[in-house]
């Protein structure tokens, strides 16, 4: 794996030993970050949260791009020795990245600040919709988003129905979606949601 552009272009990461992780192709990392890019008017300065790090290949290209600080979610052993390498590689300090070793569901960021203007979900498909979604909503009543915060939810297309009924019960809005073979990238603000501001 490479990362596609910007101040690390062309760096490689280490991917993690065995099968606990699905790194995000390049073809739809670089399609991802293209509508991510437009959607946010670039990622100069994004605070971001990448809630299933896995190979960091989705934080690190964030950082590529501008992103001033990460905070990375992993739990796999292998995969946090990878991210471990990559950091090291690329020179980043916690002054950019914040590595959490631990499961995101059982320890959410909730007074992370300051609050996340991009949030990238590429969960293991085991995890359902509802509660991927649902930890966004967590975030977002605890005040850990920006208002006009995006989400990036990178998922199976048998998931689509289900994820639509999550995103409209939580009164997320969807940006776009697009397909890549079997995998479906799905841009979401969560401006709207719900109650409990």
């Amino acid at each position: 794996m490479r990362i596609i552009a910007g101040e690390f272009k062309g760096r490689v990461l280490k991917a993690p030993k065995g099968s606990a992780t699905r790194p995000t192709t390049d073809r739809v990392r670089e399609a991802l970050f293209s509508a991510l890019s437009s959607a946010c008017g670039g990622l100069e300065g994004a605070v971001v949260l990448d809630a299933f790090a896995g190979s960091g290949a989705l934080s690190f290209e964030a950082l590529s791009r501008g992103a001033r600080l990460v905070w990375m979610y992993e739990r796999d052993r292998n995969a946090l020795q990878a991210l471990n390498d990559n950091i090291k590689a690329l020179g980043l300090s916690a002054k950019s990245v914040r590595l959490q070793r631990r499961d995101i569901f059982k320890a959410p960021p909730f007074h992370a600040r300051p609050p996340f203007s991009v949030v990238l979900l590429d969960p293991p498909y085991a995890y359902s919709p509802h509660e991927v979604l649902g930890l966004v909503e967590r975030l977002r009543l605890e005040h850990a988003l920006e208002p006009d915060a995006v989400v990036v939810y990178e998922h199976s297309a048998d998931a689509n129905a289900e994820v639509d009924r999550a995103a409209q019960e939580r009164g997320f809005t969807s940006v776009s979606r697009k397909k890549y073979g079997d995998t479906v990238v799905d841009m979401l603000s969560v401006e709207q949601s719900g109650t409990g501001d």
